[in-house]
């Protein structure tokens, strides 16, 4: 486990919460099971594709906006179920939904943004495990006065956990690259919360 420091931030990352046996394994299941689609984005005035694939498996009724998208949740299946269970024996946190993301190749790509949106509460807990090929993770602060950049290279069966004012102050991506990678599956689990809670929550970590 190695804390990420950074200012205004609650960030770990564990490289090898699932073994590689156990990895590979469950990349196979999802790839086969997950209800993948790929939605249109519109981005300064141009609609297009997105640059992977996504699915939204959470409780019922609990949909999830993001960049003027609606998902509408899948229901648990038990690969899913599993994961999510070891996260939060783990964590000692409950979580009610996954966004996973399918980057199929190295065009595939997000770009910068904060998980910032009011469903996820005040200081939102964002559980985030990869699965396949490595990818670089970029962080960057939304203070252009005080500019500060960290990267880390997110390996298969790892886990990265983003707490605490994190999203507030800081920004991330996966950038696009032209180096050969392998397809990677993210699960990035998180709390919705509805109604007057939606300003009340928050996550804080005690890893």
């Amino acid at each position: 486990m190695a804390k990420i420091e950074l200012p205004h931030s609650e960030i770990y990352y564990y490289p090898n919460f699932f073994d590689p046996v156990i990895s590979n394994n469950l990349f196979d299941q999802l790839n086969r099971e997950i209800q993948w689609r790929q939605d249109y984005i519109t981005v300064f005035g141009k609609t297009h594709l997105q640059p992977r694939l996504t699915a939204w498996y959470a409780d019922e009724g609990l949909t999830y906006t993001y960049s003027n998208i609606t998902m509408y949740p899948h229901g648990w299946i038990n690969c899913l179920e599993e994961i999510k269970n070891q996260i939060e024996s783990f964590l000692q946190v409950q979580f009610n939904s996954v966004l996973l993301n399918y980057y199929r190749h190295g065009k595939d790509s997000m770009g910068w943004h904060s998980d910032n949106e009011p469903e996820l509460g005040k200081n939102p807990l964002i559980a985030s495990v990869s699965l396949g090929g490595e990818r670089r993770f970029m962080l960057k602060t939304r203070d252009k006065k005080n500019p500060l950049k960290s990267e880390i290279n997110l390996c298969n069966g790892s886990l990265l956990v983003m707490g605490g004012e994190t999203q507030h102050y800081w920004l991330h991506q996966i950038p696009k690259t032209s180096k050969p990678v392998e397809p990677r599956i993210n699960l990035t689990f998180r709390q919705i919360f509805v109604g007057s809670s939606t300003t009340s929550k928050s996550s804080r970590l005690n890893p």
